[in-house]
């Protein structure tokens, strides 16, 4: 009897448990969990599938356009056009050797200039291995890529984020670089959005989960208002969007660079305007007077006044992407400093002539 009336008591204890949630309720709060962690794991898994076939298909529609280089354990892409003075185009982030042939600049300069472009450590078919990656660094590595291209001296054009590269490897190297054209460049360390918005896939760890599932389809979705805003107020061309490879600019490692390069812009600029005046070779400054991306008075116009013997050129009812927008300028750009570099080279040579034969 008294043992009955255990078992009884045992029965009530189990059955409220299970009603209440414990002990036994822990299954069901178990459940609770489980049954979301079970479909987000899913849905994570089905997204990295999903990833993983769109880089396949972009890299199979978009092969590489040019050839590689091995430096410092770097596999760098770069295409090569034409003859005459060497002339390197450097990228902005985000973007690809494809965004200098689609504006027509590399075909149009290659009739006159020797014109090389790579693409930036982890963009469009260039690795990007562990380590920081600040414009001092892509610099000397470009730096070796050309050095080994042959190239002994260069005219350098830099775009955007790419202006902080072109100025390092001037800065390092003043008797390699002839002259600097700096297009839409961020010069100074100032507050901005995207740096809070678009850093977090360059985590280590719940980074690369995120490049490899969620990150690409949310991009993809993005894209298009950022491709407006970097054109604005100029309508996007036709060509732009016939011809410019988006597919590969969504792949995972281009994503981690992109991230990388956008957590890097207020520290590299910080770095960087310390060494603004040690520039010697001629430098002309071009923006868009309507950029969306930097603000060209405290960037375009304020690093003018800091370097008194460079040009600017401020272009009316232009954004941040003036190679696209108005190519002739860019290509006048071009020639004007080539021009100025020449002609301190004949100034100087005819007063070594004129030291030399000095009674």
């Amino acid at each position: 009897m008294h043992g009955r009336v255990k078992a009884k008591d045992v029965s009530a204890r189990v059955r409220r448990a299970v009603k209440h949630g414990s002990p036994g309720g822990m299954m069901s709060g178990a459940a609770k969990w489980l049954a979301p962690a079970l479909l987000s794991a899913a849905a994570l898994g089905a997204s990295a599938l999903y990833v993983r076939k769109k880089t396949r298909d972009a890299e199979r529609r978009h092969p590489p356009v040019g050839r590689f280089v091995n430096v410092d354990g770097v596999r760098v892409h770069y295409l090569e056009r034409g003859q005459g003075e060497p002339l390197v185009l450097i990228h902005g982030n985000g973007s690809l050797i494809q965004d200098f042939m689609v504006s027509g600049l590399v075909d149009r300069l290659a009739e006159r200039y020797r014109v090389i472009v790579f693409d930036r450590p982890g963009f469009g078919y260039s690795s990007r291995p562990r380590r920081v990656w600040t414009p001092r660094a892509q610099a000397r590595l470009l730096h070796r890529a050309l050095q080994w291209l042959g190239v002994e001296k260069a005219h350098v054009l830099g775009h955007s984020w790419g202006t902080l590269v072109a100025i390092s490897l001037a800065v390092e190297n003043p008797s390699f670089v002839e002259s600097l054209v700096l297009e839409g460049g961020y010069y100074y360390p100032t507050a901005r959005a995207d740096v809070v918005l678009f850093s977090p896939p360059a985590i280590p760890g719940i980074g690369d989960l995120m490049r490899h599932t969620v990150s690409p389809p949310i991009a993809s979705l993005l894209l298009p208002k950022m491709i407006d805003k970097i054109f604005a107020p100029a309508p996007v061309p036709d060509r732009f969007h016939r011809l410019f490879p988006k597919e590969l600019i969504l792949r995972p490692l281009h994503l981690r660079a992109a991230s990388e390069d956008t957590a890097l812009m207020i520290p590299a600029a910080a770095e960087m305007q310390r060494h603004y005046q040690e520039l010697v070779a001629p430098v002309v400054i071009i923006a868009g007077a309507d950029d969306q991306v930097v603000e060209i008075r405290r960037h375009s116009e304020r690093l003018h006044h800091e370097l008194p013997g460079s040009e600017l050129i401020v272009l009316p009812r232009v954004g941040h992407m003036v190679h696209h927008t108005a190519p002739d300028l860019v290509i006048e750009a071009v020639d004007r400093a080539a021009h100025r570099a020449a002609r301190a080279h004949s100034a100087a040579a005819q007063e070594g002539t004129t030291a030399a034969v000095w009674p």
